[in-house]
This record gives C-alpha cells, sequence and structure tokens, in this order.
C-alpha cells in the first residue's frame, strides 16, 4: 500500500500545478486561515503528543492536542480514500458524482492540512492505510466505503468534541464536523433516497451519533495499516 506521505505529496502536486475552481480555493485559503487561528491560540513546540514508538503512533489523550491529532488520524484516512477515488472514479459514476466526489477529496485534504499545521511539531506522522476490502472498481463499493467514513467521521468529532477545553479548538471541530455531515447526507441519499438522516445515525431526540474514541479507532483499524497506540484515554 501507498504511504499517505507519498499521497499527499503527489496530490499536493497536483493542487499546485492545477486550476482551482472558486470552491476549492476557498476552502484551502479557508483552512490556512483556520490553522493559523488555531497556532495563535496556544500550539507550542513542546504541548501534545509524546514521541511515536517506532512501531507506529501514539494518540495521547491527555490535552487538546491529542484529540487533535486523533481528527487528524481519521481526516489522513479520509482524505487517501478520496484521493483514490477522485484519481480513477468507478465507471459506473455519473458525471455528478465524479464532480461532487473531486469536490469532497478538496474538502477532506483541506482538513487533513488544517490539523496538520494547527499541530506543527505536535503532529503525528503519516499513516499507512490498507483499503484491501474496499471495491473501488464498482459504485456500489465507493458508496458503502463512504458511507463508512462519513458516517464515522460526524460520530467521531460528536464523541470527541466534550474533550476539548479550547473553545477556539471545539469551535473549528463544529465547523468540520458539519461539513462532514453534508458528506454523510449526500452519499446516504446515493445509496438510498431519504436516508440522510433516518434512525441509523439521528436518535429519537433529533440528535447525531456520538462515539467514543475507543469506538472509533476500533471500527477504523481495519483501514488503517500503521500501529495506533492510545494513552490517557
Amino acid at each position: 500500500m501507498k504511504n499517505l506521505q507519498q499521497l499527499e505529496e503527489q496530490e499536493e502536486r497536483s493542487i499546485l500545478t492545477a486550476p482551482l475552481q472558486r470552491r476549492s480555493f476557498l476552502q484551502f485559503a479557508g483552512a490556512g486561515m483556520a490553522g493559523a487561528a488555531l497556532l495563535a491560540a496556544g500550539c507550542t513546540k513542546d504541548d501534545g503528543i509524546v514521541a511515536p514508538p517506532s512501531a507506529g503512533v501514539t494518540l495521547d489523550f491527555k490535552d487538546d492536542f491529542g484529540v487533535l491529532n486523533y481528527a487528524y488520524a481519521l481526516e489522513q484516512l479520509e482524505a487517501a480514500f478520496y484521493i483514490q477515488v477522485a484519481s480513477a472514479p468507478p465507471t459506473d459514476f455519473s458525471t455528478a458524482e465524479r464532480t461532487y466526489f473531486a469536490d469532497i477529496q478538496f474538502h477532506e485534504i483541506a482538513h487533513r492540512e488544517f490539523f496538520k499545521k494547527a499541530l506543527g511539531a505536535n503532529a503525528i506522522g503519516s499513516l499507512e492505510v490498507n483499503f484491501a476490502a474496499i471495491d473501488f472498481r464498482t459504485r456500489a463499493g465507493v458508496l458503502a466505503a463512504a458511507k463508512t467514513f462519513e458516517d464515522l467521521g460526524v460520530a467521531a468529532y460528536n464523541g470527541a468534541g466534550v474533550r476539548l477545553v479550547s473553545n477556539d479548538f471545539l469551535l473549528a471541530a463544529g465547523k468540520i464536523v458539519s461539513v462532514e455531515a453534508r458528506h454523510a447526507a449526500y452519499v446516504r441519499d446515493l445509496i438510498s433516497n431519504g436516508s440522510f438522516a433516518n434512525t441509523e445515525v439521528v436518535n429519537a431526540n433529533g440528535l447525531d451519533q456520538a462515539f467514543t474514541p475507543a469506538q472509533v479507532l476500533a471500527a477504523a483499524g481495519g483501514f488503517i495499516k500503521t500501529k495506533i497506540n492510545v494513552i490517557n484515554l
């Protein structure tokens, strides 16, 4: 499998050399400004994640930086998935689906780079993904995987928000999860029209699912080859 750093370098070269649509430009510009805001809020070299062991990366949930790295890991996974889809869409994708999945790709790259820049020296390394179980050749296979990633991402942000102390970090996470929820709704309706907010994802109180980091990492683990060590959870 390709290392995410290789995928990032490849994608960043294409982003820098290809003309961006207005939406894509605004997404990256917004991510840059948000990253700068987070750095101003207090990201310092000595805060956050401990040095990862050679056997993988470590998520230390002792403070906000551990939560941000948790989100960064998930955004790496999503970005890698959508980069692969956009580079070779299923032959049975419609023209509109190709366009929208390309847009989602840029959203996820922007989210990934947002956390990478905000964390700076505290960021975990690039993760190696394992997409062997995903059928990228068919629309059904891609949509099923996208649904898994998007529903899981929304539930992950909802569950991790209570762990954030900084209001700035919480506001940034709230803005990102709202975009992830838009993705999830779109993908769900492509699979089954009207399922965008069914009882699988929204409860009787009108609230979205919220999963603990332990639940999310267990569900996402099969798609990540790099070992993730968790402490202070």
